[in-house]
């Protein structure tokens, strides 16, 4: 059976989907059009060649609200809890600009959840460093700790560490990190998606 016998066995319904599937609807050439403005925009602000009052200005003079919403929920995704916090502030700012030239705002809503993403970097800072701190003033007290034996061939070799070497390389410093981080970038996860559904 050749590809057209097996075509003309199919209802003409199906047929005629088959024949438009490499072309592509009105809304989908709006979406690609879209897509594309948004990427390069924002591909200008993430290189700093504008900044977010830039952002308004370009996005006002276009004025679509497809438009809007796809640059803002794709600044909304550039957001990791990673990020530092002048990118953060940066960022923040655009999807503020972006959110002042719709019609209908939410921008409360909006900085509310931005303002707690920004709490919980620096809760997370704060408490990395009141940990850090304690395990130091440990192991300053402790010399034992700041004491490393290496294995070189038949030799044990023993290196004396610097404090910060030392709490870096103990076990409770790295599970705090791992613990902290997986436990502040989850809850920056939960605000971004809380923030998502906000949009209008």
């Amino acid at each position: 059976m050749t590809n057209s016998d097996w075509e003309k066995g199919l209802p003409p319904i199906t047929r005629e989907k088959l024949a438009r599937i490499g072309e592509l609807t009105p809304e989908e050439k709006e979406k690609m059009t879209v897509s594309e403005k948004v990427n390069s925009l924002l591909s200008e602000f993430y290189k700093g060649e504008i900044d977010p009052e830039g952002l308004w200005k370009r996005l006002k003079v276009e004025g679509n609200p497809s438009l809007l919403r796809e640059a803002q929920m794709r600044l909304i995704d550039s957001l990791s809890f990673g990020i530092t916090p002048d990118e953060l502030q940066r960022r923040r700012d655009g999807i503020l600009a972006i959110e002042a030239l719709k019609k209908e705002q939410n921008t409360s809503v909006v900085e509310l959840n931005l303002n707690l993403a920004e709490d919980l970097q620096k809760r997370y800072r704060t408490e990395m460093e009141q940990a850090y701190n304690g395990i130091r003033t440990e192991v300053e007290r402790n010399p034992q700790l700041r004491v490393k034996q290496i294995q070189q061939g038949q030799n044990t070799v023993i290196i004396q560490l610097t404090v910060d070497e030392a709490v870096k390389q103990l076990p409770q410093w790295q599970d705090f990190l791992s613990q902290h981080e997986k436990r502040y970038s989850q809850e920056f996860a939960q605000v971004m998606e809380k923030l998502k559904k906000e949009l209008k």
